[in-house]
């Protein structure tokens, strides 16, 4: 992720919120990490350079930017929600962020190609070993969904497109151009999960009707309620 609040930071570490900030101390003291309040509510952290070599990363090292903080919370409180879930755990299935999309791509994205916030992967249900557990019964395994979280709605005419597009793409992000969208070949995103405010809600609504016998294979979902940063009230 590009970077974090401390009481997501917690969340994801099982800390209080002293302890987190505790060890976040601890890191930029060591350079591995930078923090600073850059909105309102808890501060955020992200990876220095060095804190990125330690991780075996190789993203260029920068603050969150900060046109983008909203959504950045948005997005790691959907994946938060995601990892907590009794399924999730139990099929083993295991978070592509963005980022980690645009660094394979190494800057070689197309003018009109998307990137969604994330992917999900469900392991096939080989991949479990014997059939006694759970996992066997996920009825999505072997899936991969692409995950868009949406604040603010775009027009109708730039999410139908944006649907269309995910929903027809058939390969990895950083593969040739003629392998992105191969006709007859399996789609590489069995479905779209959309996860939206409610002033969203009604645009993606809208735009999955217009994809016709596509539309099924679009879910739409609120955003968890600990996705939106903190509003400043007036003093």
């Amino acid at each position: 992720m590009y970077g974090v609040q401390l009481d997501q930071l917690a969340l994801l570490l099982s800390l209080s919120d002293r302890q987190a900030a505790a060890l976040v101390a601890g890191w930029t003291q060591r350079n591995l990490a930078d923090s600073a309040i850059l909105s309102p509510g808890p501060r955020w952290v992200w990876l220095t350079r060095l804190g990125l070599q330690a991780c075996g990363l190789r993203y260029s090292p920068s603050p969150p930017a900060l046109p983008r903080l909203a959504h950045i919370r948005a997005v790691t409180s959907v994946r938060l929600s995601l990892a907590a879930a009794p399924a999730y755990q139990l099929g083993q299935a295991h978070w592509r962020s963005e980022r980690r999309m645009r660094a394979r791509l190494g800057g070689r994205l197309g003018v009109r190609e998307h990137v969604p916030d994330a992917e999900v992967h469900w392991p096939d249900a080989e991949m479990h070993g014997p059939k006694t557990t759970a996992a066997d019964t996920i009825g999505w395994a072997g899936e991969c969904w692409a995950i868009e979280a949406e604040l603010t709605p775009k027009t109708v005419a730039r999410t139908t497109s944006i649907m269309g597009e995910l929903l027809a793409r058939t390969g990895d992000y950083g593969c040739p151009a003629a392998e992105v969208s191969v006709p007859g070949a399996p789609p590489r995103y069995a479905r779209a999960i959309y996860l939206c405010t409610a002033a969203a809600a009604r645009t993606v609504e809208r735009a999955r009707a217009n994809l016709g016998n596509l539309g099924p294979r679009v879910e739409i979902r609120p955003l968890p309620d600990q996705a939106y940063l903190q509003v400043r009230t007036p003093a």
